[in-house]
């Protein structure tokens, strides 16, 4: 977990302000079966994703991988409605800056082809499929004193 280590710096005041939000980050009670639910949901995302062309492959590959996040969030009892505090949220975890680029950038693009109409092709299938095995990683190595971890990393900011 990278949180507890000070690295945090300026995503440590973005948590902090979703923290305050109505539909912002808040502790629950950790959900393992909508865990499993969401894990599921990216799975059969991604198999829609190889399939789906122009914009809503885009659009599909961003809930996957948003899907398979959210797993690790159900897991540890965290819920955010606002999808830039869910991403601040991967800092708690063990997600490196190319990965939350790789997550914010292809959130922009889902922003750009679904509101703006732009045409943005998806440029590799390979790198959803990266993103949601990291996801599932995280989630096979989260055991309950992580997640406590996690938890508490959240309630001092």
């Amino acid at each position: 977990m990278s949180y507890g280590d000070g690295t945090m710096g300026e995503g440590k005041d973005k948590i902090r302000w979703c923290l305050k939000q109505k539909r912002g980050i808040s502790l629950i009670d950790a959900k393992p079966h909508l865990s499993d639910s969401y894990i599921k949901e990216a799975d059969e995302t991604l198999d829609n994703v190889l399939v789906t062309k122009g914009k809503w492959k885009v659009i599909t590959a961003y809930y996957a991988c948003y899907n398979a996040l959210y797993s690790i969030l159900m897991k540890c009892g965290i819920k955010s409605e606002i999808h830039d505090c869910t991403i601040e949220l991967m800092s708690l975890f063990d997600f490196d800056a190319s990965d939350i680029e790789y997550f914010g950038k292809l959130k922009q693009d889902r922003i750009n082809v679904q509101y703006y109409l732009k045409e943005i092709q998806l440029e590799d299938t390979d790198d959803v499929k990266r993103f949601i095995v990291k996801c599932k990683q995280i989630l096979n190595r989260l055991g309950s004193s992580e997640i406590e971890n996690v938890r508490e990393s959240l309630k001092q900011i």
